[in-house]
């Protein structure tokens, strides 16, 4: 068993919780959840499509501004930008394109458009996306692929909660929800890319592309 995440052999079971299975790594301190334990992909897409992510919602569009508003900070108008994983409501897209951004979308289940996957972008934003990563060192992989050099990689995932809280914590009772990050695992995702990493504010983090 390797760790999901950072591909270290330093793992162990971290804790069983509503008949699940759940790993932890010793070096990036990332949990996940056991492969046995997955969705099949019928019942994930059943589980987004229940999610109300309304594309005029205010309060929704005011939560992804977390991200937006200091991702954009780091750009300029010129710059082209690819939201991997916008789910089928992609009020993010709506809001970069609202102020002049050129925004490419993909998402396996609702915008499955492979031809980005033959382009560099100069920002990505990956919003309550990375969480549901499968296999989350080749998903940032892909990501740095996609980049650009001095390009900029922001996400939003809800920052693990204290281990004695784990099995109560809301963000983990989402089935779809099957890996779980601390400030420390993402230091470790920028090492091993040769990526900055400047963490925003509580689950807010930005990645630079060196």
């Amino acid at each position: 068993m390797n760790c999901v995440v950072c591909r270290s052999n330093l793992v162990e079971i971290f804790d069983i919780v509503d008949q699940k299975k759940y790993w932890e790594c010793k070096v990036c301190l990332a949990k996940f959840l056991d492969r046995a334990n997955f969705l099949n992909p019928a019942e994930e897409k059943i589980h987004y499509l229940s999610h109300q992510n309304n594309i005029s919602d205010l309060r929704y569009r005011n939560f992804l501004s977390r991200l937006s508003t200091p991702l954009k900070t780091k750009l300029s108008k010129a710059n082209k930008g690819l939201d991997y994983g916008c789910g089928h409501g992609p009020a993010l897209v709506d809001i970069f394109r609202s102020d002049g951004f050129s925004m490419d979308l993909y998402d396996p289940f609702f915008f499955p458009n492979k031809f980005i996957f033959s382009k560099k972008y100069d920002f990505i934003s990956c919003t309550e996306t990375v969480e549901h990563f499968f296999e989350p060192s080749q998903e940032f992989d892909t990501l740095d692929s996609l980049l650009k050099e001095n390009g900029w990689l922001g996400i939003m995932t809800c920052f693990m909660t204290k281990d004695q809280f784990f099995k109560n914590w809301y963000y983990r009772k989402d089935p779809t929800h099957v890996v779980f990050y601390c400030e420390k695992t993402f230091d470790i995702i920028a090492q091993q890319r040769n990526w900055s990493c400047e963490v925003i504010s509580k689950d807010i983090i930005l990645l630079n592309k060196i």
